[in-house]
């Protein structure tokens, strides 16, 4: 099968394509890089030629109240570039919960996205996965002070980004879903104790301190970016990935 992999250049993207690639499949990275801008549609209509399959792993630059334009725009693009080039599937990458915290400009922003997909003529497949381990150090530096690092009990499963492609890319060769897979690591942790597990596995001397007000987690209710029953479990533990 034919695919374009728009963010096909970065750490979700460039997994997919290996992983379509090592499948058999003819899979095709397109980024800002390559020329291709989802907003103006620049190379857009050049990027999607002869696709089967779109797979839209592009994000927003930015997180806050820009975030939800970005979303529109380049879903609106993408999806009439996939019925221009009579593409039979598009495939996003979400976020577990997204829609539970409309506190959150980029959380609202994901929404929208998927919202602009559904509405759309192309059938569907959307992946929504908790937050990636590789992004757990970001996530701390966010609300780090000196030798101490500030963090809310928010509840977060985390997934490899490994785990995350390889799910994108079966759910991308497969029938289009018309509906959500929820993805999620197999261990549940607090924000804090996940803070002191990376801070020790660093040999990073720093303490941890619970802060209900600290963070981009902050505002988000205790278990809302926790799976729930019927998500689809990965076998990557936290512990066994810092290793």
């Amino acid at each position: 099968m034919e695919f374009a992999v728009i963010g096909g250049t970065g750490l979700i993207g460039s997994q997919v394509v290996r992983d379509l690639n090592a499948a058999g499949h003819d899979a095709v990275p397109h980024a800002l890089s390559t020329g291709v801008d989802v907003i103006t549609g620049e190379g857009l209509d050049a990027a999607l030629a002869g696709a089967e399959v779109v797979v839209n792993l592009t994000n927003s630059p930015t997180f806050d109240e820009a975030s939800p334009e970005f979303f529109r725009t380049s879903m609106d693009n993408l999806v009439a570039g996939a019925v221009r080039a009579d593409a039979g599937h598009v495939v996003v990458l979400s976020i577990v919960g997204v829609d539970r915290v409309p506190e959150l400009d980029y959380y609202r922003a994901k929404t929208l996205q998927e919202d602009v997909l559904k509405a759309g003529p192309v059938p569907y497949s959307i992946v929504r996965a908790t937050q990636f381990m590789e992004f757990i150090d970001a996530v701390l530096s966010w609300t780090a002070d000196g030798d101490t690092v500030r963090l809310p009990r928010t509840l977060l499963q985390p997934l490899a980004a490994a785990e995350v492609a390889a799910t994108v890319a079966e759910v991308a060769a497969g029938a289009p879903l018309n509906g959500t897979l929820d993805l999620a690591g197999p261990e549940v942790y607090p924000l804090d104790e996940l803070g002191r597990i990376t801070l020790a596995a660093r040999g990073d001397t720093r303490s941890v301190t619970v802060d209900g007000s600290a963070g981009l987690f902050a505002v988000v209710r205790p278990d809302v970016l926790v799976a729930g029953e019927g998500a689809r479990i990965a076998s990557t533990r936290y512990t066994d990935w810092l290793r």
